[in-house]
């Protein structure tokens, strides 16, 4: 037998690097809201405003095709499944902010994991916590890391002693990497509170510098890294890009997110695009339609980019985002099943010959459609 020099130590090293495993579950969104400002009814509150927003200006299923294009075969299952959606599970990550959307509020924030502690608990005790929650710390590249630290210690031993346990699906968001020994600094962060508390802390990190970008291609990070999002405005600020053309899909964020894809790609590490910063001009069809629209074709323009996940403003964008996501998972569901079944059965697709990758592609996607839709999961 042939002895290749130094390939178990390779190969053990991309086992290690890339993980074959089955894709978990991913929200489709991330809904961000300011430490001060959150309660135990947040959930609530934005799902009655996302459903009353339905019930006025999206009535009928055929009023999907004149605000999001929705092809009139698949209107009557994305709507109901959005009146579904925003009634019984409106928010499926929520992100309690202490940074850009809360501000710098010395003597306040204390006061405010303490608010923030509670409204956790008291989601917790209703049953409405999502399945992802969690708070974002301010940065490092702020010049205050025990700021960052005693938020994240507080608000973790709080929610213990008030709940009794961390529930499931925690994650704590790093943003502003901007130099390299943040992110091992954080880590080690992490590894204190993780040996006093005796339980294991996943953190995500945000990509909003061109730095940041640059240091991404061939990093590891370490299993505590869950996810790398997206920052469209400190980005595109960052980059110089007039105000008006900070937007998701300008190129140059493509290009960004590419550098993450490639960066991530076979590691397990989740990604997710950024946001749009609108709310409706008013309460009138005109403007509420304006602003889906708009969103609605963000999130598409992600979705086809290989971003499944991204950040929700305003409980307007609750609406905008499950009906483009529903739309995008439902428009080719039953050709990609066909082809998978095709293959495994040895045979054509209507002439399309796939590959073994195009396959691993469509059974992924399925199972991606099969999570966003709430089917059963299937099995392979």
């Amino acid at each position: 037998m042939t002895v290749v020099p130094g390939f178990e130590d390779a190969h053990r090293l991309q086992r290690a690097r890339y993980p074959e495993r089955e894709p978990a579950w991913q929200p489709v969104h991330t809904v961000y809201v300011p430490a001060d400002r959150v309660s135990a009814d947040t959930v609530a509150t934005w799902g009655s405003q996302a459903l009353a927003l339905v019930k006025e200006h999206l009535h009928a299923p055929g009023s999907l095709a004149d605000v999001f294009g929705t092809p009139a075969p698949l209107a009557a299952g994305v709507h109901e499944r959005l009146l579904r959606k925003l009634a019984q599970e409106p928010v499926e990550d929520l992100r309690i902010d202490f940074e850009d959307g809360y501000g710098v509020r010395p003597g306040e924030e204390d006061g405010h994991v303490a608010q923030a502690v509670a409204a956790v608990a008291g989601m917790r005790a209703a049953g409405v916590l999502p399945r992802r929650w969690g708070l974002r710390v301010k940065s490092f590249a702020d010049g205050d890391p025990e700021r960052s630290v005693r938020t994240l210690e507080l608000f973790v031993r709080g929610v213990i002693d008030r709940a009794g346990s961390l529930p499931d699906g925690f994650r704590v968001t790093f943003p502003k990497v901007l130099m390299e020994a943040y992110v091992g600094q954080f880590t080690d962060v992490l590894a204190r509170l993780e040996q006093a508390l005796g339980m294991a802390l996943r953190f995500e990190m945000q990509v909003e510098a061109p730095q940041t970008v640059l240091f991404l291609r061939g990093q590891s990070f370490g299993e505590r890294l869950a996810a790398a999002h997206f920052g469209v405005f400190d980005y595109t600020a960052a980059i110089g890009l007039p105000p008006h053309e900070q937007r998701l899909d300008h190129p140059a964020c493509d290009h960004a997110r590419h550098v993450m894809q490639t960066a991530f790609s076979g590691t397990g590490v989740e990604l997710s695009d950024g946001s749009l910063a609108a709310s409706p001009a008013s309460g009138s069809a005109e403007d509420v339609r304006a602003l889906w629209r708009r969103h609605s074709a963000l999130v598409g323009h992600s979705l086809a980019h290989g971003f499944y996940q991204g950040w929700d403003m305003h409980p307007s964008h609750l609406v905008s985002r499950f009906a483009t996501v529903y739309a995008f998972h439902l428009a080719r569901y039953d050709a990609y099943r066909e082809r998978v079944r095709a293959w495994e059965e040895r045979r054509t697709a209507g002439g399309v010959m796939d590959e073994p990758a195009t396959i691993r592609t469509l059974t992924a996607a399925l199972r991606r459609a099969d999570a966003a839709l709430d089917l059963p999961v299937r099995q392979s």
